[in-house]
């Protein structure tokens, strides 16, 4: 059997909480992000659980954790 790589575009994207939940950031974080209120701001800090249909496909790419 060959080594199995973890994907490292996955790896910066897409992490794993202590009970085994994944979880992402959100997108259009920096672009414009001047003109965006305060508070919308704020919500781009948080991270957000990953769909359902994605989590077979992204587990295969990060192989190590």
């Amino acid at each position: 059997m060959p080594k199995l790589k973890t994907h490292k575009g996955a790896k910066s994207r897409f992490h794993i909480t202590g009970k085994g939940k994944l979880v992402r950031t959100k997108c259009g974080k920096s672009h414009f992000r001047r003109r965006k209120a305060p508070r919308v701001k704020r919500l781009y800090d948080e991270l957000i659980a990953t769909s359902s249909a994605d989590k077979k496909r992204i587990r295969r790419l990060l192989p190590h954790k």
